[in-house]
């Protein structure tokens, strides 16, 4: 189906998809099968060659991640996406497709706990460095930067500092040096599409907001499509030069006829071929069901948690609140200028007095929010990252983070705003 509209919520609903035209199912099917019949040797070895797209097996590729690809890569304005298993293999995936073993690339010190760990520790052992620096400084990374960093990587609305990222101005210094901005929009779908302030990737976990219902794990990158590959040829051979994993193909060239999409045809074929972090056809059929009411959801993340974020700002017992709305100078006109339509579902906020035992204390008081680690459910969400999702770091890591010993990070949900903020008051008053 064509689509035409550039509103998300009209996206949300039809991009990619309109029936099945051998039954005329209108609900996008869940393709539970590992293989798909070739209709001869030669189609066979056509799509093994590239000569022509379809499917070959799911692990690669399945008509129900399809959708779900072609939708979200409309919604952020993109040419192509690509599902995967995990929001952490999206991070991995995006920054390994273009990085080698001493290559490195920059990201910015404001990460969730796990993607810090997975730059600083895991990808390091592979031979990657990732370059941390603030970005309160976007120059910072062009002082990052030299003749082997492949890329700069960031979060549109940090978890859990809720800084937003300059994404303009990291994104034009890159642009300047040959370096693609690689943007994690997790916490803002809909809010924002970094593509339209220069990013060049964008990916997301599905886990969180695209789902919503917390029922799947999942991930995607989507290829900006708006980024010249084969003007930096030196800085990324590996897009420019002939892949020994597949038959010497040279993406910038063997993809032309297809469209600037030589970034995301390499992490098909060849990281998720070989790593196999494939997404199921079911979780695939269970984001698009959140996908359809997250223009919605996402408006009531963002109501209920700016009308929290007021509610802690006056109250005694908080020493302060992390959160776009209460936020002024520098970092309250970064967020006007890349979020639209609110500020997201997250709040934070840390307690005057008690340090990490009025933070564990107030959890462990809460009724109707749940402990858990996840966030953008539907339902409101809780946790205490200091002594759990970034319990790894280091504590100079966590301050870099935004993250102190009384953090408490809440993931606002779309109940009724007087059951949140009753069940706020109550574990409050316990501490």
């Amino acid at each position: 189906m064509t689509m035409d509209s550039k509103n998300p919520e009209t996206i949300a609903l039809h991009a990619g998809w309109r029936r099945d035209e051998s039954t005329t199912s209108v609900a996008v099917p869940i393709y539970q099968t590992t293989s798909y019949q070739f209709n001869s040797t030669e189609h066979a070895a056509s799509l093994f060659g590239l000569a022509e797209l379809g499917n070959i097996y799911t692990r690669i590729m399945n008509p129900t991640n399809d959708v779900l690809e072609q939708r979200i890569a409309a919604l952020e304005g993109g040419v192509a996406g690509l599902a995967v298993s995990s929001g952490q293999a999206a991070s991995a995936f995006a920054v390994q497709n273009i990085t080698r073993a001493g290559d490195n690339f920059v990201a910015s010190t404001d990460l969730y706990g796990g993607t810090w760990n997975l730059f600083a520790n895991t990808m390091k052992d592979m031979g990657i460095e990732c370059r941390f620096v603030d970005p309160s400084d976007p120059k910072a990374f062009a002082n990052a930067t030299d003749d082997r960093t492949r890329c700069y990587y960031a979060e549109t609305l940090p978890n859990p500092k809720l800084q937003v990222f300059p994404i303009k101005e990291v994104a034009e210094i890159g642009r300047n040096l040959g370096v693609p901005l690689i943007m994690d929009n997790t916490a803002a779908p809909i809010l924002c599409r970094p593509f339209e302030h220069g990013a060049a990737i964008v990916m997301h976990s599905t886990t969180k907001f695209i789902g919503g219902h917390g029922t799947s794990i999942g991930g995607i990158i989507v290829d900006g499509g708006n980024f010249d590959w084969e003007a930096h040829k030196e800085r990324f051979p590996m897009l420019n030069e002939p892949d020994p994993s597949y038959h010497g193909a040279v993406w910038t060239e063997a993809v032309k006829p297809m469209g600037p999409i030589a970034y995301i045809i390499k992490a098909r074929v060849t990281l998720l071929r070989d790593l196999g972090s494939a997404m199921s056809p079911f979780n695939g059929f269970q984001f698009i069901q959140g996908l359809e009411t997250l223009p919605l959801r996402i408006r009531a993340h963002s109501e209920n948690a700016a009308t929290v974020a007021e509610y802690l700002s006056g109250h005694d017992k908080v020493g302060k609140v992390i959160h776009p709305s209460v936020m002024d100078g520098e970092a309250r006109r970064r967020a006007d200028a890349v979020l639209s339509g609110g500020y997201g579902g997250l709040c934070g906020f840390e307690f005057a007095a008690g340090g990490k035992e009025a933070g564990q204390r107030f959890i462990d008081s809460l009724n109707m929010f749940y402990h858990v680690a996840n966030i953008g459910d539907s339902r409101s969400l809780a946790i205490h990252p200091a002594t759990t999702t970034h319990s790894q770091l280091s504590p100079k890591e966590q301050e870099q983070t935004g993250v102190t010993d009384s953090y408490v990070r809440l993931s606002i949900g779309i109940e009724h705003i007087d059951d949140i903020i009753g069940d706020l008051d109550q574990a409050l008053a316990t501490v």
